[in-house]
């Protein structure tokens, strides 16, 4: 069992993370890859990942090689691997995280290393913090995200984006408390204490430090957390909802293309974009533009078949949240 012990002042610094981890969907996905029983809508994800890492057979294979011996199937993987800040602007996260993996001062190294249960012989040089072998783990970690986490990140960044606006929604209407309740049913919030099935007995006193929420893609069925307790306190957690599929054109096709597009151009479609803002209903949406809710949702199937909305369901309602391309489109910027 996880236990996280707040106190007041965690209660007013709880945040959720802006944009997702590149580093932490990363990590988590070579877990989805090897899992079993990983749901069956990323079975898709993995046959394309798979044969992405084989498009170059050599470096694909010491890749993931190299990550599923620092990312044991059970017990922890290193910190290292995912540092908590990210400084760069959006498109350069990965980047920005590769450029703080690789410069883990050896004392970080030779700490996480040792404590993987029976670390490889091989890791013995990264452990030492020998450059060769962290330059080679960065180039792992390059290689595989290219190959199995970036050909997927519109769908990472879509239902990052949602369960974020689900989160702010929940802290406006109630509050922390109401943000915290609302992670159920994979945290359990019990004042004054957030608690979840873990694999070890866990307590983690926050000690007015607060705590980073970062929804993620990848992670599983349970939470995620730093191992050094001493880290700005992190707690991964999977995404709580899944994509509204776009509805089909008449031909059949799912994507929309080109046509969905032209058929985007209009001063209402565009207000509709604009409106959705940080996240919304279909009866917000025909509020806000002073439409009705039939037309409000046909707008909202054309921007989401264009990809410049996502939609998840949340109850008996669904939630309209603006993408990356949306947002570029809306900012004038390519």
């Amino acid at each position: 069992m996880l236990r996280i012990h707040f106190t007041c002042d965690d209660l007013a610094r709880v945040r959720v993370a802006e944009r997702p981890h590149p580093l932490w969907e990363t990590v988590l996905s070579v877990h989805r890859l090897r899992d079993r029983w990983a749901p069956t809508e990323l079975d898709a994800w993995r046959g394309a990942a798979r044969r992405g890492l084989l498009v170059d057979p050599d470096r694909g294979r010491a890749a993931f090689s190299l990550l599923g011996s620092l990312i044991p199937r059970r017990g922890n993987f290193p910190d290292f691997l995912t540092p908590t800040h990210l400084a760069g602007r959006p498109g350069d996260d990965l980047r920005d995280g590769l450029q703080q993996v690789l410069a883990t001062p050896r004392q970080l190294l030779t700490r996480d290393i040792g404590r993987l249960t029976a670390p490889p012989h091989h890791l013995g040089p990264l452990g030492d913090g020998d450059r060769d072998a962290l330059h080679q783990l960065g180039r792992a970690l390059r290689t595989y995200h290219e190959a199995a986490v970036a050909p997927q990140w519109d769908a990472v960044r879509a239902a990052v984006e949602a369960d974020r606006a689900r989160c702010g929604r929940d802290l406006l209407d109630g509050g922390t408390e109401r943000l915290l309740a609302g992670l159920r049913p994979v945290l359990h919030w019990e004042p004054p204490v957030l608690t979840a099935d873990y694999p070890v007995p866990r307590d983690l006193h926050l000690d007015g430090r607060g705590l980073i929420l970062v929804p993620s893609y990848f992670c599983g069925r349970r939470p995620v957390t730093l191992v050094d307790p001493a880290l700005p306190p992190v707690l991964v957690h999977p995404a709580r909802a899944a994509p509204v599929r776009a509805a089909p054109d008449p031909d059949g096709s799912t994507a929309g293309g080109r046509r969905a597009v032209d058929r985007l151009l209009g001063r209402t479609r565009s207000a509709v974009l604009a409106a959705v803002g940080t996240g919304c209903t279909t009866g917000e949406l025909a509020q806000r533009t002073g439409i009705s809710p039939a037309s409000a949702s046909h707008h909202a199937t054309i921007l989401r078949q264009a990809g410049l909305i996502s939609t998840v369901r949340v109850g008996p309602s669904v939630l309209h949240t603006v993408t990356g391309l949306g947002t570029s489109l809306l900012r004038g910027t390519p």
